[in-house]
C-alpha cells in the first residue's frame, strides 16, 4: 500500500533537493531518515521531515509498522518564484529570483527481508597457521622435566670436568720446561 506525504513552497531551490533526494531514493524509509538527520544541508532537513509525515500517516491511518516502508518515489518540482529587487547604480534595479519547491514522498510497503537460507554444503574450516597450543596440564609437565634435567647434567659435567683440570695442569707443566 502507497502512502504519500506533501510539503508545498518550501523556500530552497529544487535542484538542491533533487541531489539529496537521489542519495535516498528506494532506501528504507527509517534507514533513509537516519541518514537525512546528520546531513547539513538545508534540503535535507526539509526532506526528513516531509518522510517522517509519510511515515506517520502510513502509521495512523493504515497502521503499518514503520520498519517495513520503503521509499518508492519522490518528487521534488518547482514551485512559484519569488521575485525581488536590488538596487543598483544609477537609479537602476537587478531582479533576484527566490525559487521554491514543492516535495513529496510516497512510502510503500513491503515485506521485511527474510534470512539467507543455507546452500546446503558446509563452509570450509579456516586455516591455522600458528602451531597449536598444548594444553597446560602437558605445560606443567614439560617444566618438571626440564628441571630435572639440567641437574644429571650438571652431575655429569661436574665428572668431566676433573680430567680437564689434570689435561690442563700437564700441559702447564711441559710449557713451563
Amino acid at each position: 500500500m502507497e502512502v504519500r506525504a506533501t510539503a508545498k513552497y518550501l523556500r530552497v531551490q529544487p535542484r538542491k533537493v533533487r541531489i539529496i533526494a537521489d542519495e535516498i531514493r528506494g532506501m528504507d524509509a527509517t534507514m533513509a531518515a537516519h541518514k537525512l538527520r546528520y546531513h547539513t544541508s538545508k534540503s535535507a532537513k526539509l526532506l526528513r521531515k516531509v518522510l517522517i509525515n509519510a511515515m506517520a500517516n502510513a502509521v495512523e491511518n493504515n497502521q503499518l509498522s514503520p520498519e517495513t516502508l520503503r521509499i518508492s518515489t519522490i518528487e521534488v518540482n518547482e514551485g512559484p518564484r519569488i521575485k525581488r529587487i536590488q538596487a543598483r547604480a544609477m537609479g537602476r534595479a537587478n531582479r533576484i529570483v527566490k525559487k521554491t519547491s514543492h516535495i513529496t514522498v510516497v512510502v510503500e510497503d513491503v515485506e521485511p527481508k527474510t534470512a539467507v537460507k543455507p546452500h546446503g554444503t558446509k563452509a570450509k574450516p579456516r586455516p591455522k597457521f600458528a602451531a597449536p597450543a598444548a594444553p597446560k596440564a602437558k605445560k606443567a609437565e614439560k617444566v618438571a622435566e626440564e628441571i630435572q634435567e639440567p641437574v644429571e647434567v650438571a652431575t655429569e659435567e661436574v665428572a668431566t670436568e676433573a680430567p680437564v683440570q689434570e689435561e690442563v695442569k700437564a700441559s702447564e707443566e711441559t710449557q713451563e720446561n
